[in-house]
């Protein structure tokens, strides 16, 4: 081929290249640009922190134009905010805060974390000093300066990195904090959309999503409305605090309910379940880690090696109820945590365990009385009339006898009635070896004893 024509064939060779790369470019201005929206709404919990993260990513890989976070929160935990607030300040994706109609307490650190903030007309942000929550029903109480203070830094390290005024953010959380003007001391900061947007702490006032995206320079996007799916849903009702204190709860009634019963049952596999529940959300939070579940699995075998190889309740026991207590107590707690937090996570568990003994107490005195309990104890004779053999006349003679248990009774051990050591069975409940015993029924060859308080109690 000549030379002049492979010139000329170069030439129209990169033309058609940039018509092309023209018509590809004027075809993605074309098309609208994506932003995800996703709800804050209800408690702040450790479940939240996950679903947030997922919604940032799924933007990300999309090449999203924006992800707006829609708050409408009263709070919730701190550690969970904290969660949220590093997941946004580290997010390649624009993100903005719509706050309708209040992102009071941890939602105010979300919404200070947000690249851009708007607020709704009657919106409101700030009240966000910690407190350290009660039982149900109960007032919460103020928490210690050492949390008040790191928080607070937190507040104020967010406002910095968005540029927004630090002191706001600050005032917030301490009502120590005075600015003239704006908040005098020994009150906590609260500001309406009008005052955030006068403090500059806000960018625009809008009472649409769509409209708070036209002033941020987003117009006609394609919206896309993110939802947690059934497993953040999930982790997200085990590691509520009712559900998670209530979880704590069965499981430590089902362990009290087995020890006290022969064999493996219900109690003990409702208990076990329970027990995984709780473990199982917590790990998904990040809360619970190996040390936490191998601490919790070393209390249960110490449990079961007092039950099934040890008489009575000792060391074993005890240390295995303080490495179950210890591994709920720290599953409970999250990285960076303070002693209020500790305590706060100790206290609910100790609750906990203290219901789950009262419950426990009240089922084995009574659930022989009621008609489902009747139906899971065998108590009635078996008459030879029935095609069963009576009771021999060595047994026989136990009847009505009392003694002493020599072992303890799981229920079956080893009596001293008259001098002489006897086969017997307890009647469902646990006898400690040396306490007092009365024979109540020989069925067959079984010899059926009671626990008495003393030798000379009648029937």
């Amino acid at each position: 081929m000549p030379r002049g024509t492979m010139k000329w064939v170069g030439h129209i060779a990169l033309v058609a290249l940039a018509l092309l790369a023209f018509f590809a470019s004027t075809r993605a201005q074309d098309k609208p640009p994506v932003v995800y929206v996703a709800p804050i709404e209800g408690i702040i919990d450790l479940g939240l922190a996950p679903f947030v993260k997922r919604v940032l990513d799924e933007a990300a890989a999309a090449g999203a134009a924006a992800v707006v976070l829609e708050i409408n929160t009263f709070g919730g935990r701190v550690d969970a905010a904290v969660q949220i607030r590093d997941a946004l300040l580290n997010s390649p994706v624009r993100t903005i805060a719509f706050v309708n109609k209040r992102a009071i307490s941890a939602g105010a650190l979300i919404a200070l974390a947000s690249e851009n903030m708007v607020m709704t007309g009657g919106a409101t942000i700030g009240a966000a000093t910690p407190v350290q929550m009660g039982q149900p029903g109960a007032q919460s109480e103020s928490v210690g300066e050492k949390t008040v203070s790191y928080v607070k830094k937190e507040f104020r390290a967010t406002a910095e990195s968005r540029k927004r005024p630090p002191l706001l953010a600050e005032a917030m959380v301490d009502a120590d904090v005075e600015i003239k003007g704006v908040i005098e001391k020994g009150k906590l900061l609260t500001l309406t959309t009008e005052e955030a947007l006068k403090h500059k702490l806000i960018d625009h006032r809008a009472d649409t999503l769509e409209a708070a995206l036209e002033m941020l320079g987003i117009a006609a996007p394609e919206i896309r409305h993110a939802s947690t799916n059934w497993a953040e849903t999930v982790v997200r009702f085990l590691t509520h605090p009712v559900v998670s204190s209530l979880l704590i709860t069965i499981a430590m009634l089902g362990i009290i309910l087995e020890m006290r019963t022969p064999g493996f049952g219900i109690p003990g596999g409702l208990g076990l379940t329970s027990l995984a529940l709780f473990f199982w959300g917590h790990w998904l939070v990040q809360l619970a880690g190996w040390e936490e579940l191998l601490l919790g699995v070393a209390g249960l075998i110490l449990l079961a090696i007092e039950v099934l190889v040890i008489p009575g309740f000792g060391l074993a026991g005890v240390l295995g109820v303080i490495a179950i207590v210890a591994s709920l107590v720290l599953s409970l707690v999250g990285p960076g945590f303070t002693m209020t937090f500790m305590l706060v996570a100790a206290g609910r568990v100790v609750l906990a365990l203290l219901l789950a003994l009262l419950a426990s107490l009240v089922l084995l005195r009574f659930l022989p009385r009621l008609p489902f309990g009747r139906r899971l104890i065998l108590n009635r004779g078996l008459a030879a009339a029935e095609g069963y053999a009576s009771a021999p006349e060595i047994d026989a003679q136990w009847l009505g006898k009392t003694g002493l248990a020599s072992s303890p009774l799981r229920p079956a051990g080893i009596a001293d009635i008259d001098g002489r050591r006897v086969d017997v069975v307890s009647d469902g409940e646990h006898i400690d070896a040396g306490q007092f015993i009365r024979v109540t029924r020989v069925d067959g060859n079984r010899v059926v004893v009671r626990r008495i308080s003393n030798i000379n109690e009648k029937e």
